[in-house]
């Protein structure tokens, strides 16, 4: 099915001023008339969105108004930033922190596109509509999310895309642009555990704990990576393998807040499962945690204690490599029963 032949049945939103796009499956933005609202993904599930939606520069919002977060549909429950190691390098480009060479602000800037090859800069204003189509039977939303090239002359772009039958589930396919120097890695990394206070790793070898990674640690950086191989992942019947996370919590809203905490990182929904997926992993696949005592750009100590920060996986990278990224409402044993079924 065709942008123009959905948008004929497209319903508006309650408020006849929104931006926003509603059809039967999909929220997109409304691209008429311009100062469009960047957000895509499912009309009862998980989105994703763009600046200048709030939040840092430089990393994707991801959405998820099931777990009732807020009143605000747009209240993250995780960023993912994107995050290119050139070949020969150590040193991780940071979509977040590094400076944009366009308008000198921090953060590299994103911008969307219905199509591959949109490698020029897009104002912010300018939004795609998505893609609606079928795919083997299934109703998807495709889009493209195009960053400006990074300092290590890195020029990436990921391919978004959400099925209709998997509505707590992002679909992102990294690629390096024809002009891009050549990667060792491309990293797609969940950069804010701590908000969710993801404690538990769960593994074939039973659950890792940050507690029991860093039981001393006080500091208010980031601890040093953690690593779990592939052959330690959860694997599904297909020989997909997952990297999964959650709170160690029975009720995080229950819990006290240091005076000096910002309310932006109280909890106040559902909790939720969080994980990566990897169809058709190599050897070389690794999952990684690092982890804070304090959140981000604070002294403010994380009620519990330690948490996962960064969560991610890695792997050498392959143009079009193909990585899922899921927030579920199921509690992590009901989860995992899901996938081993």
């Amino acid at each position: 099915m065709s942008v123009n032949s959905c948008n004929s049945k497209n319903e508006k939103a309650n408020d006849a001023d929104s931006e926003e796009v509603y059809s039967h499956n999909w929220i997109m933005p409304n691209v008429e008339g311009g100062g469009c609202i960047p957000v895509w993904g499912h009309y009862h599930g998980i989105r994703i969105g763009l600046p200048p939606t709030g939040g840092p520069r430089g990393l994707l919002r991801v959405y998820a108004p099931y777990l009732n977060l807020s009143t605000d549909s747009l209240k993250m429950i995780n960023f993912i930033a994107l995050e290119p190691i050139v070949s020969g390098s150590d040193s991780r480009g940071f979509s977040e922190l590094e400076p944009s060479t366009l308008d000198n602000v921090r953060g590299k800037r994103f911008w969307s596109a219905n199509e591959p090859d949109a490698i020029e800069p897009r104002s912010i204003q300018d939004c795609a509509t998505g893609v609606i189509e079928q795919i083997n039977g299934r109703e998807t939303l495709t889009l493209y999310v195009h960053s400006e090239e990074f300092d290590s002359g890195a020029k990436v772009y990921v391919r978004v895309r959400f099925y209709e039958d998997r509505p707590y589930e992002i679909e992102l396919t990294s690629y390096a642009a024809e002009k891009s120097a050549p990667l060792d890695n491309f990293i797609l990394t969940a950069t804010m555990g701590n908000f969710a206070r993801l404690r538990n790793l769960y593994l074939k070898g039973g659950i890792k704990s940050s507690w029991k990674l860093w039981p001393d640690y006080t500091d208010s950086n980031f601890t040093p990576h953690d690593y779990t191989p592939e052959s330690n992942m959860l694997e599904d019947k297909d020989g997909s393998v997952y990297f999964v996370a959650a709170p160690n919590e029975e009720d995080p809203t229950a819990v006290t807040y240091s005076l000096d905490t910002k309310e932006h990182w109280k909890y106040k929904g559902q909790k939720a499962t969080q994980y990566w997926k990897k169809p058709n992993p190599s050897s070389n696949l690794n999952g990684l945690v690092n982890g804070r005592y304090a959140y981000w750009a604070s002294e403010s100590p994380i009620p519990g204690g330690i948490s996962y920060e960064n969560f991610e996986m890695k792997e050498p990278f392959e143009n079009g490599s193909m990585f899922y990224f899921g927030v579920s409402p199921l509690d992590p044993e009901t989860f995992i029963g899901s996938i081993e079924k």
